[in-house]
């Protein structure tokens, strides 16, 4: 069965849904985690996106994993250990349920910084969030039914503006945002 990718405009319930999913999370592993944020396109106000919920997760030890294997299990999240990102564990929904993708990535990580980095910059240059949805959309036209092409085609974009969000964050002397723990 083909997994179409499709771009729905910014909805204003992604926040709250990724709320609940949080306040799940802490009660099963809270202990384990150092922050939890709401990251990817469904965390910018305004930016059209896949209706897929991410969620980082930052731990302090990305090697003592077991804890947060079983909290995430007895949550409905399947655990996928063949993920090639070695910089993440890579945890999907269970089949049936809605789509969600949880990271749990080393804190102060390169891979970490870059999610809240972008997702911050996005979150403040409108510009750069409008064209980011442009092309989105038009890449979705494209690769409806070839997600894995639709996904190295943003390649190009998200480089463009990580390469921005750089040169903003020595700015402004960027540091992450508040957890959303």
């Amino acid at each position: 069965m083909k997994d179409p990718v499709i771009i729905e405009p910014y909805s204003d319930n992604w926040p709250s849904l990724f709320n609940e999913l949080r306040a799940q999370i802490v009660t099963k592993i809270g202990s384990e985690v150092l922050r939890i944020d709401h990251i990817g396109s469904t965390a910018v106000v305004g930016l059209a996106a896949k209706p897929i919920i991410d969620i980082q997760i930052s731990v302090r030890d990305l090697g003592n994993i077991e804890t947060i294997i079983s909290g995430l299990a007895s949550l409905g999240y399947r655990y996928h250990s063949n993920n090639d990102d070695l910089t993440k564990r890579y945890f999907r929904e269970a089949p049936g349920t809605r789509r969600t993708h949880i990271h749990v990535r080393q804190a102060g990580s390169w891979s970490e910084q870059f999610n809240l980095l972008f997702r911050d910059y996005l979150r403040t240059h409108e510009d750069d969030r409008d064209q980011y949805a442009r092309t989105k959309y038009e890449l979705a036209k494209r690769y409806r039914d070839q997600r894995e092409k639709y996904v190295d085609a943003k390649t190009e974009i998200v480089w463009d503006i990580i390469k921005k969000a750089n040169t903003w964050s020595q700015k402004i002397g960027w540091t992450p945002s508040k957890t959303d723990l």
